[in-house]
């Protein structure tokens, strides 16, 4: 069931105005990454915390996702938690392996050993 574009208070200002925090946000992202400005985890935090802003702007408005019914917000929640956690489960013990342990590349053809 399609839902009415007419009962959107949303006009072009507004998109503009996403649009610009966007583009905020991302020179923020930026400034911090090229600057160095937190220890490299705190800077990861922040970096993470910035992205999921973004992303719930896109989401929220470019994807018309504020205009749904609260099931299907939940749902598309419910999902990002579910891959949240089968990354969580399967691709972070990983993460440590490599982190811990390392990568060996050769030099001359560039793959890992």
């Amino acid at each position: 069931m399609m839902h009415d574009t007419a009962t959107h208070s949303d006009s072009k200002v507004t998109y503009f105005w996403v649009w610009g925090a966007l583009l905020f946000l991302t020179a923020v992202e930026v400034v911090l990454g090229y600057r160095q400005v937190f220890q490299p985890v705190r800077m990861l935090e922040v970096l993470i915390i910035l992205s999921i802003i973004k992303s719930a702007l896109i989401i929220g408005y470019f994807m018309h996702l504020k205009f749904e019914k609260a099931l299907m917000r939940w749902m598309l929640m419910a999902s990002v938690v579910a891959c949240f956690i089968i990354m969580y489960f399967f691709f972070f013990p990983d993460a440590g392996r490599v982190h811990d342990h390392g990568v060996k590349w050769t030099v001359q053809l560039g793959s890992r050993v």
